[in-house]
């Protein structure tokens, strides 16, 4: 084999599985927004199908042919091959994390039995399907055998590709390469050490008044107000979606160049749909902004969990619910919330929209009580990985840490362990990414804060320099790095949690006046 043959042959093979995850993915998009609630057996039929297909083609003996010639070429053990000598060194680097992201994949999938495979692909349709059931009907035994089997599963899984490792940290490893418990406790160890004195500090302070935020807002008004949001923050409209589901999330269809966003539209409070449209447009920003030539490639979109969701976690926080932003923004929610926000100045909206307070739902927690929702999940799953905590007993644990943690009772399941969508889908392990990249996201603003004047951006109404600065130093290399290379590149100083825990600080010391 030639080694220009080979490289063709391996942009022929990532473009060949780019289009079968493009059409996964939208049965899974399908499945969570419009397709009707009975549709669930179709679907995992053909999934089932379509993940066997793609298990055979990324296992084959041709493919791990490929991928090792490719590999012994590209990391020669002496001097360079002749025939990678007229590649230039960019092109080589990339090929190499090419090869490495897709051997490490096709190693890991080898490890596991086919058959294994592809039954785990279709309960994960299924149990998605009972958890939207089961959330509706506030019923966790509905959901319990599904979510034991998928537990069993990860577990095995993480066996059989990693026998030396401890399950859950092979899973922390997976959505944040490098991470593991011990860098997680320590983590959240410094995070509550600093935030629970600041929350009790706001606990004894006077509430900040948000009455005007609540009260009956129509959907067709909310989404007008999406629509605009995703116009300020220069989301491209023409490459990503929207669409409203239970839990929601972003999705690439095959590559960045079809992002779909959703969210949830609750018409008691506007800003809960608000905010998810900021954060999950943080996540389509990322996407989208790869570089064009890693389309239909294992590079297109974002490296890691972590700092995917420092995206996310930037545009919807540090970016939306600043000063500046909500200065910029008082204007439209006068004009498409007119009795609500009468006489309201834009002191009044930053505080209410920064109120601090234990509360239920992870995805509507303010900034401060975040991290402790993200922490009752990680103590959760890492005791169930280790088998110290049974399935049927997660209702149980989860009220009692709400209530040793946020000092709040939880009322049913709905509200409770069945509010998120992540286990139903097998994503164990990824909850920790949120804090992570909360944390990522402060130090990256201080960063860019050197070079972009970011409140004149806001003030203005433009996101063009932020978004630039984000595309310059994160988006476009996609998965070319790893997740500490990019930080490397991007802070140009060791990462330090300290810098969100003193944002965190400053920003609610000054709401509250404490």
């Amino acid at each position: 084999m030639k080694f220009e043959e080979a490289k063709k042959a391996l942009y022929d093979l990532q473009g060949k599985l780019s289009a079968y995850d493009h059409a996964v993915s939208l049965m899974y998009y399908d499945g969570a927004t419009t397709a009707p609630k009975g549709t669930a057996e179709n679907r995992a039929h053909s999934l089932g199908i379509l993940t066997e297909e793609m298990y055979r083609i990324a296992t084959s003996s041709e493919t791990l042919e490929l991928l090792e010639y490719l590999d012994k070429e590209l990391n020669p053990a002496e001097a360079e091959p002749v025939e990678t000598a007229a590649a230039d060194e960019e092109e080589l680097f990339r090929l190499r994390r090419m090869v490495f992201l897709m051997l490490k994949d096709v190693r890991q999938m080898q490890k596991i039995p086919m058959d294994e495979y592809v039954a785990y692909q279709e309960l994960l349709v299924q149990a998605d399907d009972v958890w939207h059931k089961a959330k509706e009907a506030s019923d966790f035994p509905m959901f319990q055998p599904l979510l034991e089997k998928i537990f069993e599963t990860q577990k095995r899984f993480a066996g059989y590709c990693a026998p030396d490792m401890l399950p859950y940290d092979y899973w922390l490893n997976e959505y944040e390469p490098g991470v593991n418990m011990e860098i997680c406790d320590r983590f959240f160890d410094a995070l509550r050490s600093r935030l629970v004195p600041l929350i009790h500090a706001i606990g004894t302070a006077q509430q900040v008044d948000d009455h005007f935020l609540w009260g009956d807002f129509p959907e067709y008004v909310q989404e007008k107000l999406s629509v605009y949001l995703m116009d300020l923050m220069k989301l491209d409209r023409e490459h990503c979606g929207l669409s409203t589901t239970e839990h929601p999330f972003t999705t690439s269809l095959g590559s960045h160049l079809d992002e779909r966003i959703t969210t949830n539209y609750k018409r008691d409070n506007y800003t809960f749909s608000m905010y998810s449209v900021i954060h999950e447009g943080g996540h389509a920003l990322y996407d989208t902004g790869s570089a064009r030539d890693l389309a239909f490639t294992v590079l297109d979109g974002g490296v890691s969990m972590g700092i995917h969701e420092s995206q996310s976690r930037f545009y919807e926080n540090i970016i939306g619910r600043s000063r500046a932003f909500t200065s910029l923004l008082l204007p439209k929610l006068r004009e498409l919330f007119p009795e609500s926000m009468e006489g309201i100045t834009a002191d009044e909206l930053y505080r209410a929209i920064n109120r601090s307070e234990p509360s239920l739902i992870r995805t509507e927690a303010d900034e401060v009580t975040y991290c402790l929702h993200v922490m009752i999940r990680y103590e959760l799953e890492k005791r169930v990985m280790a088998g110290e905590l049974e399935v049927k007993d997660l209702p149980q644990e989860w009220n009692r840490l709400y209530k040793e943690y946020l000092g709040i009772d939880v009322p049913d399941d709905r509200r409770g362990v069945l509010q998120d969508s992540h286990w139903s889908g097998g994503m164990i392990g990824y909850f920790p990414s949120y804090a992570l990249g909360s944390a990522y996201g402060a130090q990256f603003l201080r960063k860019m804060k050197e070079t972009v004047d970011v409140d004149s951006c806001l003030s203005s109404g433009d996101f063009g320099p932020i978004n630039e600065w984000n595309r310059r130093n994160i988006w476009q290399y996609g998965s070319l790095y790893k997740p500490d290379e990019l930080l490397d590149r991007v802070l140009q100083e060791p990462f330090d949690p300290g810098v969100y825990l003193d944002y965190l600080e400053t920003k609610y010391r000054d709401i509250y006046r404490i």
